[in-house]
């Protein structure tokens, strides 16, 4: 038989998204075609319900395509389907096979030239993704020298390696959502200068992390926020003007830092050391040192006390600090 249109191209998009974090890849993969220099992952989970925002800064996409783009073959890669690390890309169903296994899907916003925010919904327990989503990826030293990322495959890691891949074209960030409503914020501060926030006209940005710069309060804050698909309270956002929510580095960064920049701290000799859990290391000579000190300065006020002056106190390192104990005799 001779399936209609309609059906195969359901069958395949049900074949091309496999998990979450397939839709990830290809949201991300989305961003990188629209010419994005900055691509924002914000994810979470409310019981089985995976939600996914993707902002970017690309070419963004035109109010009369908002809703076609989640059509089968609908593409504006016409001459420039290709292949990558992934897969073929540019057919026009990359979005229509996400929407296929979304239960809500929509453009939040986009402008020409200002970039995109896209929101999705799934059902986790139909559509699955890793157990272990908390886990970040981090590379190892193999025994020929090579390197080679660890960690189960899950949204970081699948986010970290289209990041590493495309270290040269954009930097991707992710995180909740405060945590990325934090980073746009904070990145709409470092592209704006102070007189632009002041005099300009905040129509005039150049993409929505310039946007939310604009902010005038938290409530305002907050407003822009929710026009990205970022909903978070004025509270969050008061602590986000206040610089109490840190911004999150770019996965890249985040990369390089835990799997390379963590030295390890080597004793200077083989002295025996006394050392605590939390990694302090006192030489046993250096401990026998302050010892006798703590022992001189001592006898200076024990024969005012009628205290006995010949005790040996006693120096250990405990979690958050070198502790000394005088046992106090009376003098006989």
């Amino acid at each position: 038989m001779r399936l209609k249109l309609s059906e195969a191209e359901k069958r395949q998009a049900a074949q091309d998204i496999q998990s979450n974090e397939d839709i990830v890849i290809e949201l991300l993969r989305n961003s990188r075609d629209a010419g994005a220099r900055n691509i924002y992952l914000a994810y979470q989970k409310e019981g089985d319900t995976r939600v996914l925002l993707v902002i970017d800064d690309g070419c963004g996409i035109p109010d009369a395509m908002h809703e076609r783009i989640f059509e089968p073959r609908v593409t504006s890669k016409l001459d420039t389907a290709h292949m990558d690390k992934w897969g073929m890309h540019g057919r026009g169903m990359a979005l229509y096979s996400i929407s296929v296994h979304s239960k809500t899907h929509r453009v939040v916003c986009s402008q020409v030239g200002k970039g995109s925010s896209l929101l999705f919904e799934t059902d986790a327990s139909k559509l699955p993704e890793k157990a272990d989503q908390s886990t970040f990826p981090r590379f190892e030293v193999q025994d020929n020298g090579t390197h080679a990322m660890r960690g189960p495959k899950n949204i970081l890691r699948t986010a970290a390696e289209f990041a590493l891949e495309h270290r040269h074209d954009c930097a991707v960030y992710c995180g909740s959502f405060t945590e990325i409503a934090a980073t746009l914020y904070s990145c709409g501060m470092k592209s704006t200068t102070p007189s632009q926030r002041a005099f300009g006209n905040p129509d005039s940005y150049d993409n929505y992390a310039q946007m939310l710069a604009f902010a005038a309060d938290p409530e305002d804050l907050a407003r822009l926020l929710a026009s990205l698909g970022l909903e978070v309270s004025e509270r969050t956002c008061r602590r986000i003007l206040d610089g109490e929510i840190q911004p999150v580095p770019t996965l890249l960064e985040r990369l390089q830092s835990e799997s390379f920049e963590k030295k390890q701290v080597k004793a200077a000799d083989d002295k025996p050391l006394r050392t605590d859990a939390r990694g302090l290391k006192l030489a046993q000579e250096d401990v026998d040192s302050f010892t006798e000190a703590v022992s001189r300065a001592y006898r200076e006020i024990a024969s005012k006390y009628y205290l006995e002056e010949d005790v040996k106190p006693r120096v250990s390192v405990c979690g958050t600090h070198i502790k000394v104990n005088i046992p106090l005799e009376k003098m006989r």
